[in-house]
């Protein structure tokens, strides 16, 4: 039961953490969310803003468990209108160690072509659901 709260906790902090600015702004920009489960537990989000009267594509989110359902990597995408694809833009990772859980982010670096640590970010606390 502890472990169930704990996870709910850590996959509604993520989609806050994420989808922060998005929902702050989802009253001004008219957000429209589709989520994907699979196993009982969320893989994916795609949000999609209405623009006039269609859906255009916004941000798209992926979600990655360990053999206990608690959340190891969140991933986020933006889209490129001008490019008309998915970019890369954070990764969270999530790692589980007795009482403790630390949150490492990753920034995507268009130069490196690949995604860097921001240990400004990184953030370990005490899990009190064990």
């Amino acid at each position: 039961m502890k472990t169930k709260v704990f996870l709910k906790t850590v996959a509604l902090s993520a989609v806050i953490l994420f989808g922060g600015i998005a929902a702050s702004a989802a009253n001004k920009n008219n957000l429209i969310y589709n989520s994907e489960e699979k196993d009982g537990v969320m893989v994916g989000q795609t949000v999609y803003k209405m623009d006039g009267g269609t859906l255009a594509n916004y941000m798209k989110h992926s979600y990655k468990y360990d053999n206990q359902k608690r959340m190891t990597e969140s991933e986020t995408m933006k889209w490129n209108s001008g490019k008309n694809a998915w970019e890369n833009d954070l990764r969270v990772c999530y790692a589980y160690q007795g009482k403790t859980l630390t949150t490492t982010y990753y920034k995507w670096n268009n130069k490196q072509k690949a995604y860097v640590l921001v240990p400004e970010m990184t953030v370990t606390m005490d899990n009190p659901n064990l």
